[in-house]
């Protein structure tokens, strides 16, 4: 005796069921492949251009720190550990009286 689902046999029912279950995953497999492709395009794209006006930046040292500057609205870039070098480089000067100036802003 065969058993049926909604006028098919029951075999062919479960061999749907998996192939919707594979579908499902393939296609969420490839969403998360195209945001990744989006996410990578972007950051290839803005690699070396100015965050604030696109332009290209331009490498340049000061006080031995390396940073960028963008000659379009001229704004310098620090990389995570260049503002730090800085700081240890530059202090009781400007740098630290802007750092005072801050902490006496916030009290």
């Amino acid at each position: 005796m065969d058993s049926y689902v909604g006028g098919l046999p029951m075999t062919d029912a479960w061999d749907d069921r998996k192939k919707a279950l594979e579908n499902e995953f393939i296609h969420k497999k490839e969403q998360e492949d195209l945001i990744k492709m989006k996410q990578a395009a972007i950051e290839a794209a803005c690699l070396g251009h100015c965050p604030k006006c696109g332009k290209s930046i331009e490498p340049m040292m000061f006080h031995g720190v390396p940073m960028d500057r963008c000659p379009g609205c001229g704004g310098i870039w620090l990389g995570p550990n260049d503002f730090k070098m800085l700081a240890a480089k530059d202090h009781r000067s400007w740098f630290e009286r802007w750092f005072n100036r801050e902490d006496e802003n916030t009290n």
